[in-house]
């Protein structure tokens, strides 16, 4: 009963932040992955025009998300009434001064049917980005159509709509009601799009950006490495057109584009290895992806480090194994899994591919096996989820370690939980 008073009390302020604000746009990002990376590049580059505001985290709650929307610091006690009382004032104080941005980005996250469409019931967002339909959280959605109707209903109740074409299957758009909805991507099927003209380890892509919005392809580099990397980077240029910049400030918001820490980073590896951290998380989609960028490495030798993909309920087997199917024994040095599900089911695939396969129970334990086999000048790739696998401590182990090298889930908190889970296999 507490719980509901407070979330009925908060989305009430978010509307009546809206409504004594109407010049505030929302822009709203959905979809089951790469949402982070993507609200960070639509960020990145709308800070070249707009006074920005963006929450770092991801808040799929109810009570969070509201808080996010109004940036205002979540309680660290949430059962403590005086905490939201304290909530609600800063609350009151944000609509009644005077608003301090032009734009606000906020990722908004389902775990079981129906989240999505309550967010519908306080926030009218300007522009909604989806980024994927993929499986997630398949123990609550069981198919696919479910999760294609949860994460599509940020679109529906969104006065514009963008969706990722390359990574939302079209029979999905039966699901669609909004009717202004456009594309984005990096294949010709988009109407915003990225085309390839080169690319550098050191420097990422170079090419031309498309939109209806400009008569011409502009020219831009992002650097991000691996084709679906880029995808984040045109949702932002198409929230970035629909929302009037020119092509100049899109460009030079594009070459300030960097990846959030865990996703698809190239970091120095001892002995002059290259190490692909993806370790932000794992899906088939995205896991696939990765593999192809390591395949893609003119270097001497390379190594995939395949951590357990969570959230895929009774899919997981199945899409564990074909994982292991798409490693190829000619490109491969060693497959290296680390956790039950990778090693139940991702192994033996890989194993009847011809690859050499070794598998772990942690992180810590494959990369001190990755570190006593690879070679100088190898590329290792570093892709995981978080629960039960936490492949950054795998990149530890590998990683020439510098000020500047950011690693995912590194705060006192993730530490003391990966401290917990680790010490049960001493």
């Amino acid at each position: 009963m507490f719980k509901t008073y407070i979330q009925k009390k908060l989305e009430r302020y978010v509307r009546r932040y809206f409504q004594k604000h109407p010049e505030v746009k929302l822009v709203v990002v959905a979809g089951s992955i790469g949402k982070t990376s993507t609200k960070r590049a639509i960020a990145t580059v709308l800070s070249r025009r707009f006074r920005v505001a963006l929450h770092e985290g991801n808040h799929n709650t109810h009570l969070s998300a509201p808080v996010s929307i109004l940036g205002i610091d979540y309680p660290e006690n949430v059962k403590s009434i005086k905490a939201w009382l304290t909530v609600f004032a800063a609350a009151r104080e944000r609509i009644k001064e005077p608003t301090g941005v032009d734009i606000i980005i906020a990722e908004v996250g389902a775990d079981r049917v129906g989240d999505m469409a309550h967010f519908g019931t306080y926030l009218r967002p300007d522009i909604a980005v989806i980024t994927a339909i993929t499986p997630e959280h398949m123990e609550y959605f069981g198919t696919m159509d479910a999760v294609a109707q949860e994460e599509l209903a940020a679109a529906n109740f969104s006065k514009l709509a963008l969706i990722n074409r390359d990574d939302i299957d079209g029979d999905f758009a039966k699901y669609l009601t909004n009717a202004n909805v456009d594309t984005y991507g990096t294949t010709g099927l988009a109407e915003y799009r990225f085309e390839q003209q080169d690319f550098d380890i050191e420097k990422g892509y170079s090419g031309t950006v498309i939109t209806p919005e400009f008569d011409q392809p502009f020219a831009a580099t992002v650097k991000v490495v691996g084709e679906h990397s880029l995808r984040p980077a045109m949702g932002a240029v198409a929230v970035a057109a629909k929302l009037g910049m020119s092509a100049e400030e899109i460009a030079a918001g594009l070459a300030e584009y960097r990846p959030v820490p865990g996703r698809m980073n190239i970091l120095n590896g001892i002995d002059n290895t290259i190490i692909i951290d993806d370790t932000y998380n794992s899906g088939l989609l995205s896991a696939s992806s990765a593999l192809q960028v390591l395949y893609s490495l003119q270097v001497p030798q390379r190594i995939a480090i395949l951590g357990t993909m969570n959230e895929l309920g009774a899919s997981s087997a199945a899409d564990h194994e074909r994982l292991g199917q798409m490693c190829d024994a000619s490109l491969l040095a060693w497959v290296v899994t680390v956790g039950e599900e990778a090693e139940k089911y991702l192994a033996p695939a890989a194993r009847a591919r011809g690859c050499q396969v070794k598998s772990f129970k942690t992180a810590i334990d494959a990369g001190a096996f990755v570190r006593s086999v690879m070679e100088s000048g190898a590329a290792i790739l570093a892709k995981g989820s978080q629960g039960g696998v936490y492949l950054e401590e795998a990149v530890k182990v590998l990683c020439v370690m510098s000020d500047d090298t950011q690693l995912v889930r590194q705060s006192p908190e993730w530490l003391k939980i990966k401290e917990d889970f680790f010490s049960k296999f001493q």
